[in-house]
């Protein structure tokens, strides 16, 4: 999916993570929360996301206050991870410059020689975040642009009002 965050002042960014779960509560991924991402979420705790399926001309559209899984969740995640994608968490300083590939390569070494068994614990700075939607959109399209398009948003008391968009 693709999950857009803006900073404070209000500067988007957007890029490709994996939805890992959903359920009644909202929609899971997981990343470093000292990335981009991390960071811009840190300061502005909204984002919005887009599920696209082209062959299907499907899309759903959801916006949402993001707030981080807990520990537990993120512990139990981590740890159903193949090993290298643990590896990988544990010595990404995600977002920031490194100097070479190399240096990349350098620092897996290093911890595949520390945790011989493949057993690393998750990093203080990697887990999930969830967005928990106050509105979604589903999106269908239609011959001669005539799409049909619905959407969900949350009342203050928890329910739902449900519209349909002009295309």
């Amino acid at each position: 999916m693709t999950l857009a965050t803006a900073t404070r002042k209000g500067k988007p960014s957007a890029r490709v993570v994996l939805l890992k779960s959903f359920d009644e509560h909202g929609f899971v991924f997981y990343t470093n929360y000292n990335s981009r991402k991390g960071r811009e979420l840190g300061e502005n705790p909204h984002a919005a996301l887009v599920l696209f399926w082209p062959a299907l001309a499907r899309q759903i559209r959801i916006t949402g206050r993001v707030a981080k899984v807990s520990a537990e969740e993120s512990d139990a995640y981590f740890q159903s991870r193949p090993l290298g994608s643990r590896f990988s968490a544990a010595i990404s300083k995600q977002s920031s410059v490194i100097p070479s590939r190399e240096f990349l390569l350098q620092k897996l070494k290093k911890i595949e020689e520390k945790y011989p068994k493949g057993d690393p614990e998750r990093p203080t700075n990697w887990g999930g975040y969830r967005v928990h939607p106050n509105e979604i959109e589903f999106w269908q399209g239609g011959a001669f642009r005539l799409h049909d398009r619905v959407r969900y948003r949350r009342r203050r008391d928890g329910s739902w009002s449900v519209d349909r968009l002009s295309p």
